[in-house]
């Protein structure tokens, strides 16, 4: 089912919950909703779901419009953060209740097909007779997957479903999930404030900023093509060197900046000599081996302190005085590097982001 989100808005009181969120989510596709503690995220998805009235614009299921259906007539399948299971029945009453209600109740021997095929795709087909309160956090999350997934709606809401389980579990969590929902074919729509998350497992992601939309596109996109400063610091880590611009051509500007000059690259001619932005600089593309020849971004740094973490090294550098960089080694063969070092290192030109406008 395609789900078309039509110039949104919602206010409670005089707080702007919901600015002229408009975005399409293509049938069969895994759609992120991403964005900090209150940022709107999850009353766009209560909209969706029917649960909060809109004061403006159109939601629509494959064109039909749906603003004025009543939750249970909209058949979405909601999970939701706390999984809001019910204590004093089993695992397998759980997951037949959204059968039993009137309009989609079906009799004893197919809700027990039903509930059965649901526990299966979950991998919970052994625990149908277990209560809530005797299962790990999760497999209550699979439950209420299992619950939402039973009734077979046209469509997945998922309100951070992963953020009560622990860093192990969620990854498990993170991979069954992403099996699911491409078995089923369903198209889903997840609210997450969590960028792993939205990065390991989306096709696409709106971030929202405020009550509005502040980039679409793909986890690859928002990482590695952020359009904005907001969008450049909130999905994973970078840092912000703010600077002008000095030249352009060749498909590339200058950048004086108080860490030195760089070079990046100045997609369609946006940015002019003069131009006040800041540079995006991963911590991953800020590089230690020998720079090739004629390289650019070739920079020197004082090393203020380095943190093992076994599968790599986070360093903290100082190539200038008030300007500090994280960089990343993956893969460390020495990890004695003492503060106070002189290290080198280079930037690829195409590995800096050029933004408009200058970080607070």
């Amino acid at each position: 089912m395609k789900i078309t989100i039509e110039k949104i808005n919602k206010n409670f009181g005089r707080t702007a919950a919901l600015r002229d969120v408009s975005f399409q989510v293509e049938d069969g596709e895994f759609f992120f909703i991403l964005g900090p503690s209150g940022c709107g995220k999850t009353t766009l998805l209560r909209a969706v779901a029917g649960f909060v009235k809109t004061d403006s614009g159109r939601i629509l299921f494959d064109n039909r419009l749906v603003n004025d259906l009543p939750p249970y007539r909209r058949n979405t399948g909601m999970v939701f953060q706390n999984y809001a299971l019910w204590p004093h029945l089993t695992v397998a009453q759980n997951v037949a209740f959204g059968l039993t209600v009137p309009g989609r109740n079906l009799p004893p021997k197919e809700r027990g097909e039903r509930v059965t095929a649901a526990l299966a795709m979950v991998h919970l087909e052994n625990y149908a007779g277990r209560r809530p309160g005797q299962l790990s956090g999760g497999q209550q999350q699979r439950v209420a997957l299992a619950r939402a997934l039973v009734i077979k709606p046209d469509c997945l809401l998922l309100d951070e479903p992963l953020s009560n389980l622990d860093a192990k579990l969620r990854r498990e969590m993170r991979t069954e999930l992403k099996r699911i929902v491409r078995e089923t074919g369903l198209t889903a729509l997840y609210v997450t404030h969590d960028q792993k998350e939205a990065l390991s497992m989306a096709d696409r992601c709106a971030v929202l900023n405020l009550g509005r939309v502040e980039q679409i596109g793909s986890p690859q996109e928002l990482y590695r093509k952020p359009a904005s400063l907001f969008t450049a610091d909130f999905i994973g880590a970078t840092n912000l060197v703010p600077g002008r611009v000095t030249e352009t051509g060749g498909g590339n500007l200058t950048v004086e900046t108080a860490a030195g000059t760089w070079t990046g690259p100045n997609p369609a001619g946006r940015f002019q000599a003069g131009d006040r932005v800041t540079l995006s600089i991963r911590p991953e593309a800020i590089n230690f081996n020998a720079p090739p020849a004629g390289s650019v971004n070739r920079k020197e740094a004082r090393l203020v302190e380095s943190v093992y973490l076994g599968e790599s090294i986070e360093y903290l550098l100082e190539p200038a005085a008030g300007i500090r960089l994280r960089a990343c080694r993956l893969n460390p063969e020495n990890s004695e590097t003492a503060a106070g070092s002189r290290l080198d290192f280079w930037v690829d030109p195409a590995e800096v982001v050029v933004l408009a406008g200058v970080a607070a």
